[in-house]
């Protein structure tokens, strides 16, 4: 049946993001490309054909399986372009301190915080750590993600990064989504080395033995109060691009350090979270090829309520895409139809302009825009489905689950009523 392909058809509302090309800014943000009763024909897992289901039914319906979606909302399946998804255990520690009021600091000191995932990560638990990358992935897939970034960070030594890095590699061999590996070596300062030793370490010992077994895409840095100056950081990144790993920056999410300026310098692929960014970081990224990767669901778990600019960053020129920050500290959610409301909600974007920031925009802030993020003739067929009659009604129902099917390069990979892609083409 995948010789011949079959046709998604019957749907209510067909979101292609056609039209234009790179990364959507500006007033662009909210153009989705919409087809009312749309379908696609969908081949050798890629999109062959794109229109009207009377027209695609009337050119390719003949001996052809029919996947109906009617009355359903089909869009290209969500990329999480930001994630740590590589973690051992939840930390119900921080999340009871946080409520009750204490500062990163005093979790900190009471074994919470980044360094007791660090410490267990240290420990050995290999099997825990296999077993939950492959549980949250699959996870994702009924949200509607495909394709899904996910960072070391939690090992801050060598052999625990690499460890990490070899666990997202194996298990994205094995599940339907899409891992793209980063490595975030330089996430903090490890307690037992000081400061200029480990970033020596990460420049000279971790990046070589990552690009060498080809572990990681891309290389981020934390640059922040609390982590990385810009300094430090332009060293790793530098470094990294030798060894041809891509930039990212996790910046401006507790103090306002240049980090975001860095990153349009440098040409990274994305600068994430940006709560703290200004308008002169704003003209920057505006300027920049670079990606402004927000991450609300971060500052609403935190109980704060200083979310990253959005409306600014998008009325500025910026590219703005939205991810969850999956992680066991500060946002532990997959849901991006969750991120869409918080989106909505807090930050004044649009629905259309959600859509797309988590789609065509997230896919350009992974590498992938050139075949992932838009429905049209050519793409990697990577395609959720809805059971909403109007897009809106995704970030509109916040905290539900919409989603009634995920497809992976042209594979249903999961579907609410059990249907698999040898019964559908």
């Amino acid at each position: 049946m995948m010789r011949i392909g079959y046709i998604l058809a019957g749907a209510r509302q067909l979101l292609t993001m056609r039209g234009l090309a790179g990364p959507r800014r500006g007033r662009n943000l909210g153009s989705l490309g919409i087809i009312e009763d749309g379908a696609l024909l969908v081949r050798d897992g890629r999109i062959a054909a794109v229109g009207s289901t009377a027209d695609i039914m009337r050119r390719y319906g003949r001996h052809r399986a029919v996947v109906d979606a009617a009355g359903k909302v089909v869009a290209p399946a969500f990329v999480d372009s930001h994630t740590h998804l590589a973690f051992p255990a939840p930390r119900l520690l921080d999340y009871e301190m946080r409520i009750a009021g204490r500062s990163y600091e005093e979790i900190a000191r009471a074994g919470g915080g980044i360094y007791s995932s660090v410490e267990r990560v240290r420990a050995g638990c290999e099997g825990e750590l296999r077993s939950n990358i492959l549980y949250f992935a699959q996870q994702a897939l009924t949200y509607g993600t495909a394709t899904i970034e996910v960072k070391s960070g939690y090992g801050l030594d060598t052999e625990s990064e690499i460890g990490l890095l070899e666990a997202i590699r194996d298990v994205g061999r094995v599940v339907s989504p899409e891992l793209v590996p980063t490595f975030l070596g330089a996430h903090l300062v490890p307690r037992d080395s000081s400061r200029r030793t480990y970033v020596r370490r990460v420049i000279e010992e971790m990046i070589p033995r990552v690009a060498a077994a080809g572990l990681a895409e891309f290389c981020d840095v934390f640059c922040d109060r609390i982590a990385f100056s810009v300094g430090e950081a332009e060293q790793i990144l530098t470094a990294a691009a030798r060894f041809g790993m891509k930039a990212k920056l996790h910046g401006e999410q507790l103090a306002r350090t240049g980090a975001a300026l860095l990153g349009a310098r440098l040409g990274a692929v994305s600068v994430d979270h940006l709560e703290r960014a200004g308008p002169k970081e704003i003209r920057a990224l505006a300027r920049s090829q670079t990606i402004a990767t927000l991450l609300p669901g971060a500052t609403f778990h935190l109980g704060r309520h200083d979310y990253a600019p959005a409306r600014a960053l998008v009325d500025g020129g910026a590219a703005v895409a939205l991810a969850t920050d999956f992680n066991p500290g500060t946002c532990p959610t997959l849901s991006m139809q969750m991120i869409l409301s918080l989106a909505c909600t807090e930050m004044r974007l649009s629905p259309a302009e959600t859509m797309a920031a988590a789609t065509v925009n997230a896919a350009y802030a992974v590498g992938r825009g050139e075949r992932l993020g838009r429905l049209d003739a050519g793409m990697q067929a990577d395609i959720a489905v809805f059971d909403v009659e109007d897009y809106r009604e995704i970030p509109y129902y916040f905290g539900m689950n919409h989603c009634w099917m995920t497809i992976k390069r042209g594979r249903i990979a999961w579907s609410r009523e059990g249907f698999t892609t040898d019964e559908h083409g």
